[in-house]
């Protein structure tokens, strides 16, 4: 799975957030494509989750994220 993170999150610095999703055999990429598999929004995202919502890509708000690489519903 391919991520792109935008914005500010609050429970994690970006660098934290990469290594979990690279440590859970995901990617982290700077730009927004169609073969992009989640777009992380936190706080003040910028034109990476414009981009995002034009292509169709799915949103994670943060709570959403943390859900999915810890495992829990």
């Amino acid at each position: 799975m391919t991520f792109v993170l935008t914005g500010e999150l609050e429970s994690m610095g970006r660098n934290e957030a990469k290594a979990k999703i690279e440590s859970l055999g995901g990617k982290v990429t700077s730009s927004v494509s169609a073969k992009t598999s989640y777009v992380v929004a936190g706080s003040n995202p910028g034109s990476k989750y414009d981009k995002a919502k034009k292509l169709g890509v799915e949103i994670l708000n943060e709570e959403e994220f943390l859900k999915l690489v810890n495992g829990t519903p």
